[in-house]
């Protein structure tokens, strides 16, 4: 064989190598997931805000498709986390939210969104807070060596943690199994002193209020105070390795950075990036102070901002951008003064408050509630190439993410997998005006049904059964209940039966 046609095999290898090579990366796009912290709907400028300026998310939305029906699965965080890492509610489990050294809640055997990501041969990883717990239950952790079960026992390959919630103790970070920048000669305990045990003492807020000097506790966060902010729970010791919560986001930034100029074209990857913004303690960055008309709930979300831009920045200078799926969302509905008087408090007065901003947009309540502002939260989708920018009022929500996924990745569930998950990819993907016709919403009080425009909401013996019809009442100010007796009763008796099922939504084929 002379050199010209070894020479045109050796191109047309090429061009069929590097065909499937690109066929390949096209099916198995990078996904990376943004999450705030008790985001409202109407925290960001593209759904309505006026008094916080989001040009990195606004810009997010603009290019990609933002959903006006989009939610997670509960009105509070640790339920609506677990449900989107494990397509079950919540409330199959018992999972609630959680106290300082609780047990991890995600079974090391349960199937996970992670999980799905590694299965078909992504690298996975957690950036920032997790509030899902840590430990076996059985054992106290040791925070002083090695800290599992934990994310890179339910699917996760690198994590690094902020390992309860911002206003909680441990004020540590947690990088894969150990505490960052522990002194072993000043030993970590969360909880209880040992007898005898030297180690770092921190004020008591139940003794000694006069040591919030960053602001004071107005409920509950009057603990152990670090930083000057009161929290939830005791520490002893681990000075060394305390946070900083003005640089929190610049250290969450700074890892998910590191993380993304590490990876490689050959292998894709899942990041989820999950942000402690607009969670309380606020504290934002002293650069940001100011940035918004809210103070320190506004600047926090001005933060949060910065950080998806940073982010996206990275995807794009890494040659990421166009082949990554990027999410962003938020784990549940606003809240203002929620343990600290920073200022936000006068925001919950009315609708027309003299600060002119409603987290929650038209719509009802907020986090730990059943309304429509629970769960009703920003969510965009951007891909470029395949997702169509614009706007989408499909009803989808954070818990279909794994059985969405799978259908995309050509992965087939198990009854046993992701019972409560249901695969909503081509409303996802703007393919498909249609969603969700049926749909739970978890609260710490009750747990509703959204049927289409019908939203139904459990009533007990305090309270009663609340019926709205979100087609002329998007705020949920008239319960329709008595006017229609016969849909409230059709919808409870749904609603029962979803979740009662001990198979899953899923097993119910109710789409």
């Amino acid at each position: 064989m002379n050199a010209f046609p070894i020479r045109l095999l050796a191109c047309t290898l090429a061009v069929v190598f590097g065909f499937s090579s690109y066929a390949a990366a096209a099916e198995h796009p990078n996904v990376v997931i943004i999450y705030g912290d008790d985001v409202g709907y109407a925290d960001l400028g593209a759904y309505g805000s006026k008094k916080i300026p989001t040009p990195n998310l606004d810009r997010l939305a603009g290019q990609g498709l933002q959903f006006t029906d989009g939610h997670c699965s509960a009105s509070t965080c640790t339920p609506s986390r677990f449900s989107m890492l494990t397509g079950i509610h919540g409330f199959r489990h018992g999972v609630r939210v959680l106290p300082p050294n609780a047990p991890l809640t995600i079974q090391p055997q349960m199937f996970t969104l992670p999980s799905l990501f590694k299965q078909a041969g992504y690298e996975t990883a957690i950036v920032g807070k997790w509030h899902l717990g840590l430990g076996n239950g059985k054992d106290p952790v040791d925070w002083n060596g090695d800290v599992k079960p934990g994310p890179l026992e339910v699917g996760f390959d690198y994590s690094f943690l902020l390992p309860s919630t911002n206003d909680r103790v441990p004020c540590v970070y947690v990088e894969n199994h150990r505490v960052v920048n522990l002194d072993p000669n000043d030993p970590l305990y969360v909880g209880k002193k040992p007898d005898g045990a030297n180690v770092t003492e921190y004020p008591d807020g139940k003794k000694d209020r006069s040591a919030m000097t960053y602001y004071q506790s107005s409920h509950g966060h009057d603990f152990s105070i670090i930083n000057g902010i009161g929290r939830i729970g005791y520490q002893f010791g681990g000075k060394s390795a305390l946070w900083n919560d003005e640089t929190m986001a610049d250290e969450f930034v700074k890892q998910t950075k590191k993380y993304i100029d590490s990876r490689s074209a050959e292998k894709p990857f899942f990041l989820f990036f999950s942000s402690q913004d607009i969670h309380v303690p606020r504290a934002p960055h002293p650069r940001f102070k100011g940035k918004s008309e809210l103070d320190f709930r506004g600047d926090a979300m001005v933060q949060l901002d910065w950080a998806a831009g940073e982010i996206l920045n990275a995807l794009e200078e890494n040659g990421f951008a166009e082949n990554t799926i990027v999410i962003f969302s938020s784990d549940n509905g606003p809240v203002y003064d929620d343990g600290y008087e920073d200022g936000t408090t006068v925001l919950t007065s009315t609708k027309e408050s003299d600060r002119g901003h409603d987290a929650s947009g038209p719509y009802r309540g907020g986090k730990y509630q059943p309304y429509e502002g629970g769960t009703r939260v920003p969510l965009i989708i951007r891909w470029p190439g395949k997702v169509t920018p614009g706007h989408s009022d499909a009803m989808v929500n954070q818990i279909d993410f794994i059985a969405s996924f799978a259908s995309l990745l050509g992965i087939e569930l198990s009854a046993e997998q992701a019972i409560d998950s249901r695969n909503t990819m081509p409303a996802f993907l703007g393919s498909s005006p249609d969603g969700l016709t049926v749909m739970l919403e978890e609260s710490g009080r009750s747990t509703a049904i959204r049927r289409q425009q019908w939203k139904f909401i459990q009533g007990n013996k305090k309270r009663p059964n609340e019926l709205y019809d979100l087609s002329t009442d998007v705020g949920e100010q008239t319960n329709v209940a008595k006017e229609h007796p016969a849909i409230a009763n059709e919808l409870s008796d749904q609603l029962k039966a979803m979740v009662q099922a001990k198979q899953g939504t899923r097993a119910l084929g109710i789409k």
